[in-house]
Formats: structure tokens, sequence, C-alpha cells
């Protein structure tokens, strides 16, 4: 191998491992991740759950103000979240799988949040967020 040819070979590898460093020392936490459910994830439910018809008519007429109760609940939303979520780290980048809700309420079956989250480089992406009335 000629050595202008293993040096750049060798540069490339050296900024390669650099970056993969750099991406494993961002990699977000799980308290990192319930401070995000408690905003990003708190939003994302609140639109799925009171703008639509997740919650039933008589509900909606006992609970007019639904964003507003959900929004006052982000911190306990989010460290229910945070619990009820499972952590893949793969070093260089975290996924995180939350699923919450599906119990039984009176005559009320909860619906169900699914969340997948990717955590990289210090940052949050929602990858999928669904509401759904279906036991798994």
């Amino acid at each position: 191998m000629a050595p202008a040819l293993r040096g750049s070979w060798l540069g490339g590898l050296l900024l390669a491992a650099l970056a993969a460093a750099g991406l494993g020392a961002s990699n977000p936490s799980p308290a990192a991740y319930e401070r995000f459910a408690a905003t990003h994830l708190v939003d994302e439910l609140d639109r799925l759950l009171c703008e639509g018809d997740a919650l039933p008519p008589l509900l909606r007429l006992a609970v007019p103000n639904c964003s507003e109760l959900v929004q006052a609940q982000n911190v306990a939303l989010g460290a229910l979240v945070s619990r009820q979520t499972r952590r893949w780290n793969l070093g260089l980048l975290s996924v995180y799988r939350s699923d919450v809700g599906g119990q039984q309420v009176l005559i009320w079956q909860v619906p169900r949040f699914r969340a997948t989250v990717l955590g990289v480089a210090g940052r949050f992406v929602i990858v999928q967020a669904s509401l759904d009335d279906e036991q798994p």
C-alpha cells in the first residue's frame, strides 16, 4: 500500500473513531428521556387524546378542558412514560420504546399510547407515536 494511501485510510479511520466516540459520549440518558417525555411526548399525547375522538362523548362533556388537564400533568405524565419505557442502549445511540395505558377505568378502557424515540447526539427524535383503544 502506498504511504499516501495508507495515511488517508488511517486518517479516515481515526476520524470515524472520533465521531463514534463523540456519539457514544452524547448518547442521551434515561433522565434526559424523562425530561423529553414530560414535554414533547406529553404534547404528542395531548394532540392524539384531546384533538381526536379517543375520549368517549360523556367523558369529553365531563372534561371540557382536556388539553389543559393533560399539559398541567406534564411532569407526572413524563415520569409515568419514563417508568413504562424500555431502553436499548446501542452505544452510539439509544432506542426508547414507551407503552402506556390500556387499563380499564369503570366502563372505559384508557387508550394505549405507544411511542418509539431515537436518542442520538444529545437529541431525541420521535420515530413513531400512536394512540389506540386495543389491548395488545
